[in-house]
């Protein structure tokens, strides 16, 4: 697969920078919501920055693995959540109207499930094989879910959306999130299994155990992403891997969640290196590889809260913070207009007049 995703613009960058140097307040004080806006104008080649309107896209799709107790629910539960994502009951719909956002959920390959209202379907198959006995799916399968998540992105993109956020659901897409995070790293599955939503010490057991057993048998080629999203992966985690260079092509910045989004972030990354540059990090999620994928990105996250729900929760529960320094990036009061001599970086470090 090739992708075009052309450079940052560097020009608009520094525009960005100078407007945030003439804000009326101490150099950097904002921290990553200062980088993270300059960032954005590069990605999209403009200073004048509007994150309106905004889109969260929740790939839906079942897993396999589930059959090896490694969950607390069984697969029943991934279509009750998808239908609750449409209806707007579900958690994250919550945070996302109070944070002006859109909730798309997509059926990816969610077992037995029938169309319903609200929810878009691109089904690829039903459900994905259990990975401790052969691969999630066929090299095909993948590719085709990476070229869905990339068409939602262009989609998002024509029909006005300026920012993406990443969701999932899918009842066992942390051991296959594990089992990927594992092999692009090259860590142990002891490492990267986490307690999910929250396992007992007998089913975290049964995890490390099935992630172990899925990289045996497969064998991914931690060199071609694609392969791994294929032999350990889900359709899931293939999707939000192309919504990420779908954003760096189409040059709209993605909001990523926690541990899975963070991993199919890393697919991209692994498959295109500049699709960095649409990759935003919003918190470091509780599981244990979490904090290890944003550091193999290169991202830092705003967030630091101990979640773990998925869905895209931690992608909306950043919004607002984005939101707040947008208003003082486009609307702040400036130096010139209050009187106030330029604050000046000394010895490398921002600070405040004498």
């Amino acid at each position: 697969m090739k992708f075009c995703i052309a450079p940052p613009d560097e020009e608009a960058r520094a525009a960005a920078h100078a407007r945030w140097a003439a804000c009326a307040h101490p150099l950097g004080s904002l921290g990553l919501l200062e980088t993270t806006l300059e960032d954005i104008a590069a990605l999209t080649g403009d200073a004048d920055i509007s994150l309106t309107p905004r889109t969260l896209l929740v790939f839906c799709a079942d897993n396999g693995v589930v059959s090896q107790g490694v969950t607390q629910t069984g697969s029943d539960v991934t279509g009750i959540i998808t239908r609750g994502l449409a209806q707007g009951t579900a958690t994250v719909c919550l945070m996302a109207g109070l944070a002006d956002c859109q909730v798309v959920p997509v059926d990816m390959g969610v077992r037995d499930f029938e169309p319903f209202p609200g929810v878009l379907d691109r089904r690829i198959g039903n459900g994905t094989g259990d990975i401790t006995q052969g691969p999630a799916m066929t090299r095909a399968q993948a590719e085709q879910a990476i070229r869905t998540g990339m068409n939602l992105a262009a989609e998002a993109k024509a029909c006005g959306t300026r920012l993406l956020a990443a969701g999932e659901m899918g009842i066992g897409n942390t051991t296959t999130t594990s089992a990927v995070a594992a092999a692009l790293l090259g860590i142990s599955p002891d490492e990267a299994v986490g307690r999910g939503a929250g396992l007992s010490d007998e089913g975290l057991r049964r995890k490390r155990k099935a992630a172990a057993r899925a990289l045996q048998v497969n064998d991914p080629n931690p060199e071609d992403p694609i392969d791994v999203l294929a032999k350990v992966g889900g359709l899931d985690l293939a999707g939000l891997c192309g919504l990420f260079l779908g954003g760096a092509v189409c040059r709209v910045p993605v909001l990523a969640d926690g541990v899975i989004s963070a991993a199919a972030a890393l697919c991209a990354v692994r498959l295109a290196p500049a699709a960095a540059q649409a990759v935003i990090a919003t918190h470091c999620s509780a599981e244990p590889a979490g904090k290890m994928l944003l550091q193999a990105i290169g991202k830092r996250p705003f967030i630091t809260a101990g979640m773990r729900l998925g869905e895209g929760t931690g992608a909306v529960a950043a919004i607002p913070l984005l939101d707040m320094a947008c208003a003082v990036y486009m609307r702040g009061q400036r130096f010139e207009d209050c009187g106030i001599p330029a604050y000046q970086p000394v010895g490398g470090e921002s600070c405040l007049p004498l």
